[in-house]
């Protein structure tokens, strides 16, 4: 409910602040709020705006690289690389144009674009997801009562999950709420403003329905395929027959005395990302990971990535875990139900999942730079944009977290100045909003929903 009115207040704002000089291709956001609203608030407070609309549009930037361009790219090319063997450099480089070539095209392309993906991505997705809930019905009421036991208490560790605290389960889930929906985040209000509509609370009451279909709805569904199919705390891909000891190759830094890989199941790859279950010096459990470097018949190899601990750590599960990344985890929880479901159904979600979402924060990106410079360093963006989606697919990257702790930063800023600007000028939504409905029950609007052009 909060998300939902938090994206109403923010698009009608930025429908009513728009910069609508060139008709035929308006822009708004909140930098454009935050420019002209408290400039009309008060004269003395323009300069004030136009600082905060430039470090917006800087944190921004960095969010769309970081979160909404190399992570999805990243996230692409590590399901495939899983499932259909695909390098991952060559899914980065095929996303990366596909991306580039739809920007190009600008918001009329962008949009035509999306309003095909976006049906399809969510209703097939939700279908399939239903499907396999339904086919573990029976565990239903144990998983909803671990997500209220778990979202107030710790939660032990147990296989493949390393266990978690209620306050770090809320910190999670909220982050993702937040990246989900983007709502109050400042950066949905730059598409919607794009429509044509001389209504600006009309485009705020349809993106107000955003959060619940795709927080509620859909991300619903995805954690409980993960919960139902128990893939979360899955068990130990293959094990030694010595447990190995661990060593100390600099101060502080500890891994694995051994680079062969156990005995497995068969579905050990070249490049596949694993880890082993530890406990720290802490006393908690962690994992150390690791990457399978070499498989063939005389020959499998690890690559252990060091974990920084105070002492040596303790093995606490016997065996090595296959590390589910992203929406690979996702992707084996519908595996579950049919061998190769996920396979494919995931392999083709994420694409277009991670097409969409690198075109549209393309578009966002494009704004800021717009806002900072002008027309003239959307070209030179474009160009960057598609080369950094292509990059974080040539093994620079290793972990999401690498890339979740950059966006983080930049989602921070943006909350920062987005959310004390709507508790500043949200009146003046309401005041739209109800002046709307006063008008609409009066019988003075003929047409009460928006004219969406782009």
């Amino acid at each position: 409910i909060i998300g939902m009115a938090l994206k109403t207040v923010e698009v009608t704002l930025s429908l009513l602040y728009r910069d609508v000089s060139d008709p035929a291709n308006p822009h708004g956001g909140s930098m454009y709020v935050l420019r002209k609203g408290l400039k009309e608030l008060h004269p003395k407070l323009e300069g004030l705006g136009k600082f905060l609309a430039a470090v917006f549009c800087v944190a921004l930037l960095l969010f769309a690289v970081t979160g909404g361009n190399m992570f999805q790219t990243w996230t692409v090319a590590d399901t495939t690389r899983e499932y259909l063997g695909v390098p991952t450099w060559v899914s980065g480089v095929i996303i990366a144009t596909l991306a580039g070539i739809v920007l190009i095209g600008g918001i009329r392309r962008i949009g035509a674009v999306t309003k095909i993906l976006v049906p399809f991505k969510c209703g097939v997705y939700v279908l399939i997801g239903l499907y396999v809930i339904l086919l573990n019905y029976e565990k239903l009421p144990d998983v909803m009562r671990l997500i209220f036991t778990s979202a107030f208490s710790s939660t032990e560790g147990v296989g493949a999950f390393i266990g978690g605290g209620g306050l770090t389960a809320f910190m999670f889930g909220m982050k993702r709420a937040l990246f989900s929906s983007e709502a109050g985040l400042g950066t949905a209000p730059i598409a919607h403003s794009a429509v044509k509509t001389p209504e600006p609370v009309t485009e705020g009451v349809v993106a107000g329905l955003e959060p619940f279909i795709d927080t509620i709805f859909v991300c619903t569904v995805t954690s409980l395929v993960i919960l139902t199919t128990g893939v979360w705390n899955r068990g130990p891909t293959g094990s030694w027959d010595a447990e190995p000891a661990f060593v100390e190759i600099a101060p502080g830094e500890w891994q694995p005395n051994t680079t062969l890989l156990p005995e497995s199941d068969g579905r050990w790859r070249k490049d596949d990302p694993v880890f082993v279950v530890v406990k720290n010096a802490a006393g908690e459990r962690a994992r150390l990971y690791g990457t399978v470097t070499e498989v063939d018949e005389g020959s499998q190899a690890l690559k252990w990535r060091p974990m920084a601990n105070a002492g040596s750590p303790v093995l606490l599960e016997k065996g090595i875990f296959t590390d589910y990344r992203g929406a690979t985890l996702v992707a084996k929880s519908f595996d579950t139900a049919h061998e190769g479901l996920g396979g494919w159904l995931i392999t083709i979600a994420v694409w277009v999942f991670a097409l969409s979402t690198l075109i549209t924060y393309g578009y966002y990106a494009e704004t800021g730079v717009i806002y900072l410079g002008g027309e003239r360093y959307v070209q030179h963006l474009r160009w960057l944009w598609c080369i950094a989606a292509a990059v974080a697919c040539f093994g620079f990257i290793k972990s999401s977290e690498e890339l979740d702790s950059i966006s983080t930063v930049g989602m921070g800023f943006m909350y920062a100045i987005n959310l004390p600007l709507m508790l500043v000028m949200g009146h003046r939504a309401m005041g739209a909003y109800h002046d709307y409905f006063r008008r609409l029950k009066a019988g003075q609007i003929a047409r009460p929903v928006s004219s969406r052009g782009a």
